[in-house]
């Protein structure tokens, strides 16, 4: 049988079909996987860059601080929400009992009010976690874009943005319950009375 050469070697000469078919699948295979390799060595090539790393974390250290300064509003928040949920509930065992005090009674009067501040505290807890959240994906971006071609400098941009604006809404309904909690408890039982009769007028 008749041989031929080519750049893969010397290859007998078959069918002529069949020599195209091999002739045809061997550089194609080869150039993928030469393909692949040159991917993963130029990923690994930028990944193994100890001072690009170091500046990436440089770079999130302003994020990871306001995550920190997240936390701690958050146990303000969550701690003023826990009071209000058990006072919510102690007024409303009040209510149900017919041997309650007139006291009692009365401060049970603050209840819408004291509804009002949950629904807040609980909406300025929502916001600041989903602003944490967001500055998460800011810290994970940044590190992303440091290790590929593509420029994500919008998408890094736009996801702070959305986390300042969640962290400004959250603060938002925060002073709005604490505007609500630092009424006198005359004041807190005229607005209760106020917000029952809205409600049933608008029923």
């Amino acid at each position: 049988m008749k041989k031929t050469t080519s750049r893969f070697g010397s290859v007998e000469a078959g069918p002529p079909r069949l020599y195209a078919a091999v002739m045809d699948w061997l550089p194609i295979d080869l150039i993928a996987a030469n393909s692949s390799f040159g991917i993963a060595g130029d990923l690994l090539e930028r990944t193994a860059s100890t001072v690009r790393v170091q500046r990436i974390v440089e770079l999130s250290l302003a994020p990871v601080f306001l995550i920190a300064g997240i936390g701690a509003m958050l146990n303000v928040m969550n701690s003023r929400l826990t009071w209000i949920v058990d006072r919510i509930r102690r007024m409303e065992r009040a209510l149900d009992n017919p041997e309650a005090s007139a006291r009692r009674r009365k401060e049970a009067e603050e209840l819408p009010v004291l509804r009002k501040r949950q629904r807040l505290a609980h909406m300025a807890i929502d916001l600041s976690t989903a602003g944490a959240l967001a500055i998460c994906l800011v810290i994970a971006t940044l590190f992303v874009s440091a290790f590929i071609r593509t420029s994500i400098g919008t998408l890094v941009a736009l996801l702070w943005i959305a986390a300042m604006a969640l962290i400004f809404a959250g603060l938002l309904y925060f002073l709005m319950e604490t505007r609500l909690a630092t009424r006198s408890a005359r004041e807190t039982r005229k607005l209760a009375r106020r917000m029952i009769r809205k409600g049933q007028d608008a029923e």
